[in-house]
């Protein structure tokens, strides 16, 4: 009975967590900065994925600013990347894309922000009961973020597919478009040359 409500318990969590995770699209201006912020525990782990998904070679400058305004991470011309902290201090911790280096293009990015749950200790020594749902709770917590990777990569490989399908398609057009052009290009040479053949033997029967 207890495993069972053990797993109930687990089931629920998880679809607590997966409830919470989810990826958001913006569009970054050129000459332009959009920035977005976390509210975060001390102690707590979090982790910014994102990906260029359009826009000119699909780079884009990140930057990773904390609670006292420092620089966490700072990288430029970055198409994809995973990275993960750990929030020294609480507040506020702020991500910024940044497109002010592209003159007229604008980027399209994918990104999320995950935050895990503030790890919570209750005072004193913990009794059996405690040290057995303490430990049910870190299982959770593991599972969750495996489930949120697992969920990013799909979202991803789709965004990827999506991409790869539409360079596919505008490279067969253009195939298509220069087969049609080669085409009327030898059909009108070869037009060309009848008419200059029929041309040379009529001056020679003139002459």
């Amino acid at each position: 009975m207890k495993s069972g409500l053990n797993l109930m318990f687990l089931s629920l969590t998880l679809m607590q967590f997966l409830q919470n995770i989810e990826a958001f699209i913006v569009n970054v201006d050129a000459h332009a900065q959009e920035c977005f912020f976390e509210k975060i525990e001390t102690g707590t782990k979090f982790s910014v994925t994102f990906e260029v998904i359009e826009g000119g070679f699909l780079d884009i400058d990140i930057k990773i600013i904390g609670p006292d305004q420092a620089i966490i991470h700072e990288s430029e011309k970055e198409s994809s990347s995973r990275l993960a902290f750990g929030a020294a201090t609480a507040g506020i911790y702020t991500v910024c894309f940044d497109n002010q280096k592209s003159s007229m293009t604008p980027k399209l990015v994918m990104f999320s922000i995950d935050v895990d749950e503030s790890p919570h200790r209750a005072p004193g020594a913990p009794g059996e009961d405690e040290v057995g749902h303490t430990k049910l709770e870190d299982m959770i917590r593991e599972l969750s973020g495996t489930l949120t990777s697992v969920k990013h990569e799909q979202e991803y490989m789709h965004v990827r597919d999506k991409i790869h399908r539409t360079i596919n398609e505008s490279t067969n057009s253009r195939v298509v478009l220069w087969s049609t052009f080669e085409a009327l290009v030898l059909v009108l040479m070869t037009i060309g040359q009848v008419y200059y053949l029929k041309r040379f033997f009529e001056v020679k029967r003139v002459v």
